[in-house]
């Protein structure tokens, strides 16, 4: 059962989290507050970090240096809950044990979704998909063989964006709203100010040989909005599809840091379906077994967690059984073969330091802002 009320809807999106969920939480109160406001959902596009203890920050792919448990562990653990409900995708800098056990996606804690290796959610009447990770030609072909715990090749692997995610969604028939990806499109930049990106953004051409080629989802599924982060800046372009004349609205934003042009806040006119019987205002589902799918959330002290291999999280064991599905999650002997990989130097021109040099912009950044 269910009203239907029309509204609406204010919806944050928000760059690189980086664990910073305290800050980005506290800028929505401020927006909130001084705009006399309510915003009725987030969205992350990636480097969420979801790290729930210790144990997970072996499964960060970061620097030493930049390993810290920052925020998430709080709402997971029940001691803080998000003040609004958030959607959120993976990127490259993520505690990759967790978000595998949540590979078909699931609540990552209470009123945090993370939408999976590839999904779609609705929230109201708005269709949001998303495709997790980054665009690697190595890797693209291949399966998903990585299995935690994570040696020094596979905890870089296992974020590379996959044909079959890819396939996957290009199978989708519904008109999307938003599509969430960490990466940009491939020549995006086109379609936008590029010569005001390069002057912002010093180091974008040395970046820009990592933007991910999803330009056949973007010709097949022509979002309204398509959202991306990673290269820590702001970009916008617009994109005219030559089929049916709709248009796909371009945002790339920041990470969380003072200064910077991390969140923004949109509006969208939505049907907003109230069930009363489910999970929360908002979310639409069709299937009772899917509410109690999605009610599940398995919350341990992070302090306390210890790991005997592969944990099987609850929502993911619901969801396969009611599609009858084997679980395939726990390792890769017991759902495929692991196929023959370079070994980590022969990815050495691929993809440098990838993940620090994001991080070491930061830290230039900072202190030329000290300095002035």
């Amino acid at each position: 059962m269910y009203c239907v009320q029309f509204k609406t809807m204010k919806i944050a999106v928000e760059g690189c989290m980086h664990g910073d969920l305290d800050k980005v939480y506290d800028t929505i109160k401020y927006i909130e507050n001084t705009r006399n406001i309510k915003i009725d959902l987030l969205l992350c596009y990636g480097d969420f970090q979801a790290v729930r203890n210790g144990k997970d920050m072996d499964s960060l792919n970061v620097a030493p240096k930049y390993r810290e448990m920052k925020s998430f562990w709080k709402y997971y653990s029940g001691q803080e809950v998000a003040p609004v409900p958030t959607i959120f995708i993976g990127g490259n800098n993520e505690a990759s044990n967790y978000l595998w056990e949540l590979y078909y996606g699931g609540w990552a804690a209470s009123n945090i979704y993370f939408l999976g290796y590839a999904m779609v959610v609705k929230f109201g009447n708005i269709r949001i998909d998303g495709l997790s990770g980054i665009y690697n030609a190595r890797n693209y072909c291949l399966g998903h063989h990585e299995r935690p715990p994570y040696n020094d090749n596979t905890i870089r692997y296992v974020y590379h964006v996959r044909e079959y995610d890819v396939h996957k969604l290009m199978h989708l028939e519904k008109p999307i709203d938003i599509f969430l990806s960490h990466d940009w499109l491939l020549s995006i930049t086109d379609y936008g100010n590029w010569q005001q990106l390069v002057c912002c953004k010093k180091t974008f051409q040395r970046s820009s040989k990592e933007l991910l080629e999803a330009n056949l989802l973007l010709e097949k599924l022509r979002p309204s909005y398509w959202f991306s982060a990673h290269l820590h800046c702001k970009f916008t372009a617009l994109v005219e599809h030559e089929e049916g004349g709709r248009v796909t609205k371009f945002l790339a934003l920041d990470k969380c840091l003072p200064g910077r042009k991390f969140l923004q806040v949109g509006e969208q006119s939505s049907t907003c379906k109230i069930v009363v019987n489910g999970l929360r205002a908002g979310w639409k589902t069709e299937e009772p077994n899917l509410v109690n799918f999605l009610k599940q959330l398995h919350l341990t002290n992070p302090l306390i967690l210890t790991f005997s291999g592969s944990p099987r999280n609850p929502q993911i064991v619901s969801f396969l059984e009611l599609l009858d599905l084997p679980y395939v999650l726990d390792n890769a002997s017991d759902s495929r073969d692991t196929p023959s990989l370079p070994q980590k130097d022969d990815y050495s021109e691929d993809i440098p330091n990838e993940d620090e040099d994001d991080l070491e912009d930061d830290a230039e950044w900072n202190n030329e802002n000290r300095s002035s």
